[in-house]
């Protein structure tokens, strides 16, 4: 397993010396992930790397034959492995075992199985009850352009550390023609040459909320069929948007879970926030850390809520036709002879999505963007389970009320 770098008197020559002297930290209470506090002087630094890569990135590229068919070869890999959630949560799993330094591989995949169990939601048992067929056809569009858009920003930067590992040199001068955003080299060239960790997942965090901002979460389409709607506002409500963190306790013998929630997802920092947050969550406790990592490679990602609580959800619906699924106890008290949750897997109820092409520009254009990147972690604190089991409560009241008022 990858371990978690503290910084302290003897790790310097883990950052560049114009991070360190420029650099007041502080430890998480918890062990856990370093928060730092960075001083104008060191920001100002950061300022001239990126306003470097931004002019570097506006320079005409001359790329040799051989780079040319390097980068052919990772959009082909890219794309391939974009067929639908399945394959990319499973291609960021793969490469994290791979390349265990990479932490925001293993994050990625973990966020991504919450996007594809939220799109298995739209076709289970209770919101097909809740959302006409064109919202959830509008619903699923929302999710899967996202999760489509990241996985192809960034598995290409992924794949391109992997050849740079392979040939023994850094090959990031590349990203800018593979249309990387400018923001991102600095972070890559410094973590080449010093390991910095966490400075490249926080990075990653702040680049792929920022690509898919303009793109999905202010398109005016999406604006006009999701987030504008009355029925995003109560997904809002029901808390929809809970990212869980599994893994397997060692007490309980079965899987339990941490996590956090956005309830503002048109907010780009409070997105960037969670997601720092979660990163600090997952790698900040090492035992419930490698627990998540045997988890993940244990259970395959099917889309199906099954696959971390089959004890509650089954891929099969148990509840008789034309009948709601009704809660007897508290979904985490697990009851034994009751019907299970229907919660399908991704392949059996949406199709694979045909993608128009991404749209151009870089979203890297204004030095305010680092305001981002100097922001401590704010610590999450991880007990959503109990939070989770309440918005099941209240889509089985909301679908039980409806079915029996509204559909007489």
């Amino acid at each position: 397993m990858s371990e978690i770098d503290h910084v302290n008197t003897n790790h310097y020559n883990y950052f560049p010396s114009w991070f360190i002297h420029s650099c007041i930290y502080t430890v998480s209470s918890k062990g856990g992930l370093t928060i730092f506090k960075l001083s104008r002087k060191h920001i100002k630094e950061l300022r001239q790397h990126l306003k470097q890569s931004i002019r570097q990135s506006k320079q005409a590229d001359h790329l040799t034959e051989d780079e040319e068919n390097l980068i052919q070869s990772i959009r082909s890999r890219t794309q391939k492995s974009n067929q639908n959630n399945v394959t990319r949560t499973q291609a960021y799993l793969d490469f994290y075992l791979k390349h265990q330094e990479i932490h925001w591989a293993l994050l990625a995949h973990l966020v991504s199985r919450n996007a594809g169990w939220n799109m298995t939601d739209l076709k289970g048992e209770y919101l097909p009850k809740l959302l006409s067929e064109k919202e959830q056809k509008d619903f699923f569009a929302f999710l899967e352009r996202g999760n489509w858009l990241i996985f192809q920003d960034a598995f290409p930067q992924l794949l391109l550390y992997e050849e740079s590992k392979k040939q023994g040199r850094p090959l990031f001068h590349l990203l800018s023609s593979m249309d990387i955003s400018a923001f991102m080299e600095p972070f890559w060239k410094q973590f080449w040459s010093q390991s910095t960790k966490q400075e490249l997942t926080i990075s990653l965090i702040i680049n792929e909320q920022h690509y898919i901002e303009e793109r999905v979460v202010q398109n005016k389409q999406f604006k006009d069929t999701v987030l504008d709607t009355i029925m995003f506002k109560l997904q809002d409500v029901f808390a929809f948007n809970h990212i869980l963190l599994p893994y397997i306790s060692p007490v309980q013998k079965n899987t339990q879970f941490v996590g956090g929630t956005v309830h503002h997802f048109s907010s780009v920092e409070d997105r960037i926030t969670l997601g720092k947050g979660l990163y600090d969550l997952l790698f900040s406790e090492q035992s419930r850390f490698a627990q998540t990592v045997d988890w993940a490679r244990s259970t395959t990602h099917t889309g199906s809520r099954k696959d971390f609580w089959p004890q509650l959800f089954n891929d099969v619906k148990e509840t008789a036709p034309g009948h709601v699924h009704e809660l007897h106890n508290s979904p985490c008290s697990f009851q034994p002879k009751a019907p299970r949750i229907y919660s399908p897997s991704l392949t059996t109820v949406w199709q694979d999505y045909t993608h128009k092409k991404s749209e151009t520009g870089d979203w890297f254009k204004d030095k305010k963007m680092l305001q981002f990147v100097k922001k401590p972690v704010k610590v999450l604190k991880g007990d959503i389970q109990d939070t989770y089991c309440k918005r099941i409560e209240e889509l089985e009241m909301a679908a039980f009320t409806k079915n029996r008022f509204l559909n007489k």
